[in-house]
């Protein structure tokens, strides 16, 4: 799953799982453009990363924003930022839906598309890794903005599969379980985060590094074949019983 002579761009790059892509491309010989709103975190993690690393001022809410990043074509490109709002449906503000929805799943075509429309420009392909969530697959309280964000990440990745397959764009869907990262460490060591432990199959937290093979397998030529799937990593969580 080598990756000399490819370059890669990770959007959602200034913390947790995207930095960590970044990172996990980068020491398999790729050339890292990290993107984010918070360039100073971007910049901290390029000169970690060294080499030809850069950092691009992206918010992926923001059509100009995307194109402005894309002033290269890349040959992967980790579709990673995002966020999440957690309240009732009842209750959520139109404008809290908004948000969630234009950057989780606008964002996400946003980058895709300029990604799509370079890759093209270039005519040599490349790979477009989106990364979704078992809550596009399967749902559960209190997140219904995330959860439709991410039920379309996963019909939009099989859609542009189906379209640029002619292309030699190749693009598939990450689709994690619950990864212990900083934001979440606290909440999973309390008793609410201990019982839904309980509910994975494997009893366990995912690690960022159980993502490592899964990406570098859909970054890579190594996953040649594949377009329009999805792979999910969730230590059995999507067939825990009901």
């Amino acid at each position: 799953m080598k990756l000399d002579g490819k370059t890669a761009l990770v959007t959602g790059a200034s913390s947790g799982l995207g930095a960590h892509f970044a990172r996990v491309l980068a020491a398999q010989g790729a050339t890292v453009t990290v993107a984010a709103r918070r360039v100073d975190r971007l910049e901290t993690l390029v000169a970690e990363i060294g080499g030809d690393a850069r950092a691009v001022a992206m918010d992926v809410t923001d059509g100009e924003s995307v194109r402005a990043g894309f002033d290269r074509a890349y040959d992967i490109v980790i579709n990673n930022a995002g966020v999440t709002y957690d309240g009732p449906a009842l209750k959520t503000e139109l404008d809290d839906w908004n948000w969630v929805i234009d950057t989780d799943l606008t964002g996400v075509f946003r980058v895709a598309q300029a990604a799509g429309q370079a890759m093209v420009a270039a005519g040599k392909g490349g790979s477009i890794v989106n990364i979704a969530s078992i809550l596009g697959l399967r749902v559960a309280g209190n997140l219904s903005a995330y959860a439709t964000a991410k039920a379309g990440v996963v019909q939009m990745t099989k859609s542009l599969a189906l379209e640029w397959a002619r292309y030699g764009i190749r693009v598939n869907a990450l689709c994690p379980g619950y990864i212990e990262t900083d934001l979440n460490r606290d909440f999973f060591a309390s008793d609410a985060g201990q019982a839904l432990i309980k509910r994975v199959p494997q009893r366990r937290l995912g690690q960022m590094s159980d993502l490592d093979g899964p990406l570098l397998l859909l970054a890579s030529d190594d996953s040649a074949f594949m377009t329009g799937s999805e792979i999910v990593v969730d230590g059995g969580h999507l067939v825990s019983s009901l």
